[in-house]
């Protein structure tokens, strides 16, 4: 009866560990919740990032991002993205645009959006999760979770790689590392700093590294950072965030 009892124990045990154990989707919309959550879908969004102004609004489903600048005339260059596609004004008045031209600008617009407002657009039709394991950073635990994007709805860069490494316990974004194509390729990890909550939204500042072996799994960033062998290649610095969170 003992042995019965010590067996029924231990299963439970066991089903209980199961049961909260999280899989990568439910990892990451622990992080967006975290983050900020549905106040995402509805957020007016401004900050200044190298020297740029940049604004972003969604509501229902819709999304308005730009990008704001100067040229070296003084014109007023305006960037715009939407669910539509994207159009360049100087001084109010739309520019027409080789496609490739196009998809330039329209890539660097998204990709500084995308980057300042992580976790949110992790849980995209397009997005591919994948929970790799856990790991230590520091002394702290966190989940691994690669991202990689299908062609239909990943945009021109949907061969791009991801890593994510996600506090176990918190639950927020602090390092994360991709690969990329463009301009004959390259790998960048970054560690967030100076976390601020603006108006309900998570925002990070990053120490942006390099490094120079291409053939490096994302996966082992982590352990050359804590060893010191990747090189500080910049700063990501965000500025004069602000949010409006639209009813």
């Amino acid at each position: 009866m003992k042995k019965v009892t010590l067996l029924c124990i231990i299963l439970l045990v066991v089903i209980s560990c199961q049961e909260k154990e999280l899989d990568a989707n439910q990892i990451i919309n622990k992080a967006i919740e975290v983050a900020g959550g549905e106040k995402y879908d509805s957020a007016n969004i401004s900050f200044t990032f190298r020297d740029k102004q940049y604004k972003s609004s969604r509501k229902n489903g819709r999304f308005h991002l730009e990008r704001l600048q100067e040229d070296s005339l003084g014109n007023k260059i305006t960037d715009i993205v939407t669910n539509n596609g994207f159009t360049r004004n100087r001084n109010n008045k739309e520019l027409s645009l080789l496609d490739s031209i196009a998809s330039k600008y329209s890539n660097s617009v998204n990709s500084v959006h995308y980057f300042v407002q992580l976790p949110y657009g992790l849980n995209g039709d397009a997005v591919n999760k994948n929970l790799l394991g856990k790991d230590s950073i520091k002394g702290k635990e966190y989940y691994e979770i690669k991202v990689t994007f299908n062609q239909d709805g990943g945009g021109t860069d949907y061969e791009d790689e991801y890593l994510y490494w996600i506090n176990t316990s918190t639950f927020t974004v602090d390092y994360l590392a991709y690969s990329y194509h463009v301009n004959a390729g390259g790998i960048r990890f970054r560690a967030a700093f100076n976390p601020r909550i603006v108006n309900g939204l998570r925002f990070v500042d990053y120490k942006n590294y390099a490094e120079d072996d291409l053939s490096t799994p994302l996966e082992n960033l982590d352990a050359l950072y804590e060893a010191g062998k990747l090189k500080l290649f910049s700063e990501i610095i965000t500025e004069d965030v602000k949010v409006n969170i639209s009813e």
